[in-house]
This record gives C-alpha cells, structure tokens and sequence, in this order.
C-alpha cells in the first residue's frame, strides 16, 4: 500500500497538512497513528470521509485537527464510498481556524488540561442563571478533577469542555486552584531480546526479498518503538501488522502462522 509519510504531529499541525493536498486537488487517504488513531478521506479539493474512535463526520476532523501528536501517512490509492462529511471543506477549515484562536484566548486561563478549578469560596453569583450543561461542570467540579478529567467524564471534546470553564470563570461561577499533578506510573515494560529482530527479517525476506528490513523499519516508525527496546506487549500488533504488507495471501499466511508459532513458544 503506497502511504508516504507527510508529517509528523509534533512538528506541524495537521491542517498544515491537509491543506497542500486540498489545494493540489489530491485524492486519496490520509492516516494519523499515534496514541489515537483516525482516518480522513479527500477527494479533489473535499473532504468527503472522516473518523476517529466513535466520532465520524465533521467532529472527527475537528476532534483530529487538535492532537499534537502521531504520524500522518498519505495513501493516493486507497477510495472510499462513504461519505460522513456534508459540510463545504473551506467552511469546515474556517470553523477550525476561528476555532484556534479561541483556543488562543481560553489557553490564557486553562494553559493545560490539568488545571482543576472549583466553585468560588466566596459562593457564586446570585443573579446568574446557571445553564443545563454549566451545572453537569459544576457537579464535578470539587476542586479535585482536572478538566481532562471532567472531559472524560461527560464524554466531551477538550475544546468544548474547556469552552464552557473559560466562561463559567469570568462569570464567577469557578475559580481555579491549582494544576493537577499527573503521576507516571513506575511501571518496567519486559522488551524483546535481541534474535527477535533477525528472525523477523529473515522471514520477511523470504517472503518480500531485499526491502524486508525497510518495511520493518516503516513499521516500527509508526509505532513509535525501536529495534533496541521493543516492549514485548507490542509484538503481537506489529506481528500482524508487518503480515498486512505481504500481498501473497499463502505467503502471508506462512509468515502468519512462523511467527505466531515463535511467539507461543516465547510464552
């Protein structure tokens, strides 16, 4: 499958992107893999198909438009019949601008999705009449939960939720206290041991030839791991997702079944 990598979130948001591919009137896929995972489909100059987790349509590109991190691919080959996207792409680029700088304004108040606010000391307001979804943010607002935590919580979009909080402050319905701190968890993660990587090659290159150890190495690039201290808890995806670049439906189940035969005998 031809994916070309286009960029990497850390370095460059996603509409900088997408925007190159929507002028040249590209077709095709592009791919974000990353701590989450979405997929949205253009065609021409339109976004026609997008979705991420359970989001699908206009709120999986918005939703993916603010992640920060993952590696975008772009596949011109791949096609799709379905359309989840209705709105004009330059009024859905437009919403996501006006959006930015909002969150531009709001990051002056909640600067990370770990502050935590509570309701004032001194009480709220008297005269302000609360709206339905203020009061599902006051009820967990307990000076305890980040708004990370309140996002999850109400199954809401960061944006949103941190939308609402920035006017719930300045209408002194909150206050914040503090910024959550987020523990790291000590936890050791067992890696391979050091003939995994051989007899993965050379298995692939019985089945593929000389461009074994590149695909390997494009795998490993999109699972943000190396060859050097790959946890053993990640083979089993890479496992299969090294067999999905193997056309061959007899030799990839060969190399299905090698390897799943290697990796019981390692349990």
């Amino acid at each position: 499958m031809p994916n070309d990598l286009i960029g990497d979130l850390s370095k460059t948001r996603l509409l900088d992107l997408i925007a190159p591919l929507l002028t040249r009137k590209k077709s095709g896929l592009v791919q974000i893999k990353g701590p989450e995972t979405g997929e949205i489909f253009i065609e021409g100059s339109n976004i026609m198909h997008a979705r991420t987790g359970e989001l699908s349509g206009e709120e999986a590109v918005l939703a993916m438009m603010e992640w920060s991190t993952g590696r975008a691919t772009f596949d011109w080959e791949a096609t799709t019949d379905e359309q989840t996207v209705f709105m004009p792409t330059e009024q859905l680029l437009m919403i996501w601008t006006n959006r930015e700088a909002e969150w531009g304004k709001i990051r002056e108040l909640i600067p990370s999705p770990n502050v935590v606010f509570r309701m004032p000391v001194n009480g709220c307001p008297d005269n302000r009449n609360v709206q339905a979804n203020q009061w599902k943010i006051l009820a967990l607002c307990n000076g305890m939960r980040s708004v990370s935590d309140i996002a999850e919580t109400l199954n809401w979009q960061l944006f949103e939720t941190s939308q609402t909080l920035y006017g719930m402050v300045q209408d002194g319905l909150l206050e914040k206290t503090a910024e959550k701190k987020v523990e790291q968890a000590v936890h050791v993660r067992r890696t391979v041991n050091g003939n995994f990587f051989p007899i993965i090659e050379n298995e692939l290159r019985k089945m593929m030839g000389p461009i074994a150890p590149i695909i390997i190495d494009d795998k490993l690039a999109e699972f943000g791991e190396s060859r050097d201290a790959f946890p053993e808890d990640r083979l089993p995806p890479f496992v299969q997702a090294i067999g999905e670049e193997i056309s061959d439906t007899s030799k990839r189940a060969l190399f299905t079944r090698f390897m799943a035969e290697h990796l019981a005998r390692k349990q």
